[in-house]
């Protein structure tokens, strides 16, 4: 190749960007990118060439595509920023400048670039915080720069190795120690993200990110009471600080206060009137309260404010009963064309369409929608259903009928909890609520305590040299298992209001079954099942908070059905008795047969109450809780027929077995 004609060689095409030679190095990279148009790395350098071409509409097209190939690529937000500001547009310049920040909080460049906007705009409050956040960036030593910059890539591994190594050199460095506990967070580990906070707190307990962290991490692993009482602290700091005031409202909200939430959410509209942010923070107290009505106005009073605010379409899509307006159908269409509209935004107003022309019986709009959305979650996802069809067949191969044998009377014997597994929109809400109605058992939430005691060995079996999780379950003794059961126990405590049994809904803990036997075998399992393209296509519609990436692809939804089929079988073989199967569709044909099978099953005596579980008065906080609140109704049963034409890939996932075994062609 001639040393001045065309390149596809980045770091060569690099040069000529960094020798000014932006046109000549726009060339080459039109050429990488006409044999493969996704190259994420030549679409940024296509996009930085242009800005300083000041072809600012061809810099943005570029930047649009990267940015829904790679939704949390924070130098394309970045570079975003520089163009808008370069092009004379200093609010969109601002917006693209400060999600930048909040994907990765190390880019300096754009806390400048906010805060010489902000200044120049006069808005001194918000310069302030932008300058402090930029003061503690600069303050940073690099090596843990390096570690925040990598868990915005998600390398984690790699940051992990990088900040271990700095806290072995200066053992309590809080923003270290903070980093570390995000990494911790990140991979599941949430005990340990807990231990590495506690520590930071107390070592610079006026840090106010190392609290809210903290703060944080204590409701993700449900230590509700314990979050509250943080938040508390910093609320007596600075009793007129709105953020602080938002935090208290959401702590609230989760012990169960939806009063003091509600009046603390008021509080800060007060100070911020209309904050879109916060009032559908307050709709979502209200609907989880059960106040359908005013969750509704709070939602409205939300967009109202503030048009384009996803989260709150799809709040009023998810709340399932609500059916929008041909205005609001209107409006939502009207917004999807505004590039400005952030990736999160775009996703919720996918979702809600989606939801408002399945309503309308328009089944190819809303298909068009649905998967529209979860394309878009899916371009942040690392989710490999390949990797997952492996990682449950481990399973089987350790959990064998024989490795319990030898282990019968291990873990610990309490019998308190009753585990609902199974697939996400299977009916497990309903069951719960079903079971939650006896006066013998406590409704909680999904615990995550069998998930992060998982990943915890996980960790233990990489460390060591078992191969990981399950295979480490082989080398851990009959002391340790009863330890992780009584520890079960104990934690999960506060989620009891005194009743001897307690529910967890987790639906992932059907991958640990085997697990929950070693630490309590006198638990009992429900398995939560339904109709495989109901099911599946069910999940595919409903926007998840986190986790269940096998939704976002019809196909990998079909292919994890089919995995979990084919391990609730082999539970059903080694473990026989120990899980209770319960289909979806005979709870709705004959719900008195199916709830005493489940009564007796758990060893508790039958209750009217359960046959009205849509009277009993309690929060539930996933997306069907509105739906429980009703009697049965057979409506949802073959809503996905509607869908059948475009589901192709979703019974070619399902394979042959789950296709006979519910007759599908």
């Amino acid at each position: 190749m001639q040393a001045n004609g065309p390149s596809t060689d980045l770091a060569a095409i690099q040069e000529k960007i960094v020798g000014k030679r932006f046109a000549d190095a726009l060339g080459d990279l039109d050429t990488v990118l006409q044999s493969d148009p996704d190259h994420r790395e030549a679409l940024y350098m296509r996009a930085v060439c242009c800005r300083y071409l000041r072809r600012f509409e061809q810099a943005q097209v570029t930047l649009d595509k990267l940015k829904t190939l790679a939704p949390d690529h924070s130098r394309a937000h970045q570079e975003e920023g520089h163009t808008y500001r370069d092009w004379g547009k200093p609010d969109d310049a601002l917006r693209a400048y400060a999600r930048a920040c909040a994907v990765n909080p190390a880019l300096e460049a754009s806390w400048r670039g906010q805060l010489d906007i902000l200044r120049a705009k006069g808005q001194d409050h918000r310069a302030v915080w932008v300058q402090a956040q930029l003061e503690r960036l600069q303050a940073t030593p690099k090596p843990v720069v390096a570690v925040i910059d990598l868990i915005a890539q998600g390398r984690l591994l790699k940051a992990e190795d990088i900040c271990r190594q700095f806290l072995q050199k200066v053992p309590h460095h809080v923003e270290g120690m903070r980093q570390l506990a995000e990494i911790g967070k990140r991979l599941g580990v949430l005990d340990d993200a807990e231990f590495l906070l506690e520590n930071a707190v107390k070592i610079a307990p006026n840090d106010i990110p190392v609290r809210i962290d903290y703060i944080h991490v204590l409701r993700k692993r449900q230590k509700f009471a314990d979050a509250l009482a943080q938040a508390k602290l910093l609320l007596e700091q600075a009793p007129d600080n709105p953020q602080f005031q938002s935090l208290y409202a959401i702590e609230s909200m989760q012990t169960g206060d939806f009063d003091g939430a509600i009046a603390a959410f008021d509080g800060v509209l007060e100070k911020i009137p209309g904050d879109p942010i916060t009032l559908t923070s307050k709709g979502h107290a209200l609907k989880t309260s059960g106040n359908y009505d005013d969750a509704v106005t709070s939602y409205h009073a939300a967009l109202q404010s503030q048009p384009g605010y996803g989260e709150a379409w799809y709040s009023l899509a998810n709340l399932k009963v609500y059916e929008f307006s041909e205005d609001e159908i209107a409006t939502m269409c009207a917004r999807e064309g505004d590039s400005n509209l952030s990736h999160l935004d775009r996703v919720n107003l996918y979702f809600a369409l989606g939801k408002a022309h399945e309503d309308r019986a328009d089944y190819e709009q809303s298909f068009h929608y649905y998967e529209k959305g979860n394309q878009l979650k899916k371009a942040q996802s690392r989710y490999d259903a390949d990797m997952m069809t492996e990682d449950l067949r481990a399973q089987q191969e350790v959990c064998t009928a024989g490795f319990f044998g030898s282990r019968e009377e291990w873990g610990h014997s309490a019998p308190d909890p009753i585990f609902i597994v199974g697939l996400p929109r299977a009916g497990s809400t309903l069951l719960e609520q079903i079971l939650s109605s006896h006066s013998m058992v406590d409704g909680t939430l999904e615990l995550p305590n069998i998930l992060s005691l998982s990943q915890r060995l996980r960790r233990r079996g990489r460390e060591g040299e078992t191969g990981g999780y399950p295979q480490v379950l082989e080398t851990i003794e009959q002391d340790e298992f009863r330890e992780f059961g009584e520890a079960f126990i104990r934690d999960t405590m506060i989620h009891r209001a005194g009743a001897p049994f307690f529910i967890d809904k987790m639906p992932n803990n059907f991958r640990h079954i085997g697990l929950i036997r070693m630490i309590l075998p006198n638990a009992k399992i429900i398995d939560a099942r339904r109709h495989p393209m109901a099911c599946c296509f069910s999940a595919f519609k409903q926007l998840f908070a986190e986790g269940q990436e096998f939704t976002y692809n019809i196909a990998d939804a079909g292919q994890y059905y089919r995995d979990y089929v084919e391990l609730m079988a082999h539970w059903e073989q080694v473990l026989p008795g120990f899980v209770l199967r319960v289909m979806h569709e005979d709870v709705v044909a004959d719900l008195e047969a199916e709830v005493r099978r489940m009564l007796e099953f758990c060893g508790l005596p039958f209750e009217e109450a359960c046959l009205e579980f849509h009277k009993t008065e309690r929060s539930v906080r996933t997306p069907s809780s509105e739906q429980v609140r009703q009697p049965i109704y057979t409506t949802g049963l073959q809503q996905w027929q509607h869908f059948e034409q475009w589901l192709d890939p979703l019974k070619a996932a399902l394979g042959d077995h789950v296709r006979g075994e519910y007759g599908l062609e």
